[in-house]
């Protein structure tokens, strides 16, 4: 923003000190003035009897006792000069007082430009005592991390996002080409694999739109029992545990949250697709829970799995994520379940928490703010 050039603050403030020691000056010389000289005689007095002739030179003394205004005369000129050195003093204390105190915001403000040309990674760090200036750069450096941390995700995201999007795309292109190039009989099932490839790429899409959606906040907000939440998903997802030979367990109490009811239900199914599609081939169990506790209301998912490290848990919310391996198959998703799901608790004012369980598989727990009693 272009801003017409005016006064510095440093200058103002130096302006503000030698003002106010004028001022003091000012009040003390009133003081002096009003309390003390008031009581003085406006005009001087000389005390004593006069000499009379014939007492042979031998006079009673006399006692002269200045006036106001003899006062006033012989104070003015060293007021003035007191003022004089008042005013410098405080001009050349103010500023360096000024600078010394604006030096902090100085380096608020460099750090700013820094970052204003896109280093990121810059930190003000500042030390000394926490007081009002440490706060703001403290709150500087906290907002540098998080906008260093959203931009890397912004560009780990985009790069992934080309590469998913490019590769069913270049499918479908070879696929059409092999059935331009041969249209025989088979060309039946290159059609069927080219509508499998292209659904996946509208999936992908319509995924990459609900996470765009999903981290705003623009949603009515109304109680929402997590319980049924929990019975809805499994219900919904039933047929794919069944064909995967997972056994869905859901249990739990009442747990109203304030929330979207669609984007709650959503977090639900997502985080129970993962939990059937990353699980072990043979005889897995996934566990839904709700719960609710002074601090809030929980939604928990554990299931059964291949062991996971904590490096690699860590990452599971970036989008195009998908566990310890990669899966292709008919219901193993595009990757950004759980990138969607943490945009929507974010949203919701809640916490997620990813931990992997030691005998394998992942334990993912929602919290969010209990909605307030009617």
């Amino acid at each position: 923003m272009d801003r017409r050039p005016g006064p510095s603050v440093r200058l103002k403030l130096t302006v503000s000190y030698a003002a106010l020691l004028l001022i003091v000056g000012v009040l003390v010389l009133a003081v002096i003035w009003l309390f003390l000289l008031r009581y003085v005689p406006r005009e001087a007095i000389t005390l004593g009897e006069p000499c009379e002739p014939g007492t042979g030179g031998r006079c009673p003394p006399t006692f002269f006792v200045p006036g106001r205004m003899d006062l006033w005369r012989a104070f003015a000129p060293k007021a003035a000069i007191l003022m004089a050195f008042l005013l410098v003093i405080g001009l050349v204390g103010g500023w360096l007082l000024a600078g010394r105190m604006l030096k902090p915001l100085n380096q608020i403000a460099a750090a700013t430009r820094v970052a204003a040309r896109g280093e990121l990674a810059h930190r003000i760090r500042m030390p000394g005592r926490r007081d009002e200036f440490r706060e703001l750069a403290d709150a500087f450096d906290s907002m540098l991390e998080q906008l260093e941390a959203h931009v890397g995700e912004h560009q780990r995201f985009a790069a992934n996002a080309s590469h998913e999007l490019r590769t069913p795309l270049a499918t479908m292109q070879t696929l059409l080409d092999v059935a331009g190039r041969d249209p025989a009989p088979g060309s039946e099932e290159l059609i069927e694999r080219l509508h499998f490839v292209n659904a996946r790429a509208i999936d992908l899409t319509e995924a990459l739109l609900l996470l765009s959606r999903s981290g705003q906040r623009a949603f009515t907000r109304e109680p929402v029992d997590l319980s049924l939440v929990a019975e809805e998903a499994a219900e919904t997802l039933l047929p794919l545990a069944e064909r995967r030979g997972v056994d869905v367990r859901v249990s739990g109490k009442v747990a109203t949250a304030a929330g979207s009811p669609a984007l709650l239900l959503q977090v639900a199914v997502n985080l129970l697709h993962n939990a059937i599609v990353h699980n072990v081939t043979e005889d897995g169990v996934v566990w839904i829970e709700s719960a609710s506790d002074p601090d809030g209301v929980t939604l928990t998912v554990e299931n059964t799995g291949a062991r996971l490290t904590p490096h690699l848990v860590a990452t599971l919310t970036e989008p195009f994520q998908r566990g310890a391996r990669r899966v292709r198959s008919d219901h193993a998703g595009v990757g950004l379940g759980l990138a969607i799901v943490d945009n929507v608790v974010r949203a919701h004012d809640g916490r997620l928490t990813l931990t992997a369980r030691a005998e394998g598989g992942l334990r993912v727990e929602v919290r969010l703010p209990a909605a307030e009693s009617a």
